[in-house]
């Protein structure tokens, strides 16, 4: 039986979808001939895709590319880009915030829920590193509403960050604080079904040692780090180093320019593989007259370094 070629890109082009999964087997009954080429996957408009399946997922933050985005917007480019997932910093116009009644709530959840991309995470602000006894505990009672909405709108984990050092306290004593703030959080996320992500960050607590210290004072497996792609990542003993330090504790990963050349993007992403990492890059970049456009260069070069493109 000939099988219509046009027909037959068509559909598997949608075996593949928004996300890239693989095709469905609809061809799978067909009995193979010898003479037959096995049959190429579709990209687009019909014409052929070389591209293999990556093990991560490729998203974006909406800092700042999607900071004037709302839901609907997002997951329109994203399908289009073939983004597979978002993080919704907070303070955007997505909207999506604490304030938010049950209802509306829900209704993010549902516009997620029926497309093809995740919401996967929420990025808050909250930091714990302050010196003032009174803030810290309105942080953490602040982050724990934020888990709620997370869980309620369907996120999987919530985006933290230290930011900074004191002065005149002891570097170690402010590690530790921010460490037992995170294990309290670990906690009370693990009760809802969020993660808590600590982004590699701040002056001094972005120093990949300094990170590794605070998840260790966290000390729980609800708690991991969003790796952030620092250019501070190669000081000390290096990059390989440093990443070896928490590699087995990203959650999330934040990534800028990929063509930027002062970080090694490709190392990067290539660790991760061979780390066993399966998780979210989250592209972290400016904004642009042609976001579509940009997000698709940016995948393309995303898979182009792991040797998929």
């Amino acid at each position: 039986m000939k099988t219509n070629r046009r027909h037959f890109l068509r559909n598997a082009s949608l075996g593949l979808g928004a996300l890239g999964v693989a095709s469905s087997g609809v061809f799978g009954a067909e009995p193979k001939r010898k003479a037959d080429a096995a049959p190429k996957k579709a990209d687009g408009a019909g014409g052929p895709s070389f591209a293999k399946k990556s093990k991560m997922k490729l998203g974006t933050v909406t800092y700042n590319l999607g900071m004037d985005w709302d839901v609907p917007t997002l997951i329109k480019n994203c399908t289009e880009a073939k983004f597979e997932g978002v993080e919704l910093r907070t303070g955007h116009k997505h909207g999506v915030e604490v304030t938010l009644s049950k209802a509306e709530r829900a209704e993010v959840k549902k516009r997620f829920a029926d497309s093809p991309v995740l919401l996967w995470s929420m990025g808050s602000a909250f930091d714990y590193h302050t010196t003032d006894p009174a803030k810290l505990k309105k942080d953490i009672a602040d982050t724990k509403e934020y888990i709620l909405l997370a869980q309620d709108v369907g996120a999987t984990g919530v985006k933290v960050r230290p930011n900074g050092l004191p002065n005149g306290v002891p570097v170690e004593k402010t590690l530790e604080q921010i460490g037992r703030a995170l294990r309290e959080l670990g906690e009370f996320g693990a009760n809802h079904g969020q993660q808590i992500r600590m982004e590699v960050h701040g002056s001094g607590t972005q120093l990949v040692p300094n990170a590794k210290a605070i998840l260790d004072f966290a000390n729980h497996p609800n708690v991991g780090a969003c790796w952030n792609s620092n250019p501070t990542d190669l000081q000390g003993d290096g990059w390989d180093h440093n990443f070896n330090l928490i590699k087995n504790k990203i959650f999330t990963v934040h990534m800028r320019d990929l063509a930027l050349e002062d970080y090694p993007f490709r190392k990067l992403l290539n660790g991760l593989v061979e780390s066993g990492f399966t998780g979210f890059t989250f592209a972290e970049i400016p904004e642009s007259k042609e976001p579509v456009r940009l997000m698709k260069y940016y995948r393309s070069l995303w898979l182009a370094y792991q040797g998929l493109l």
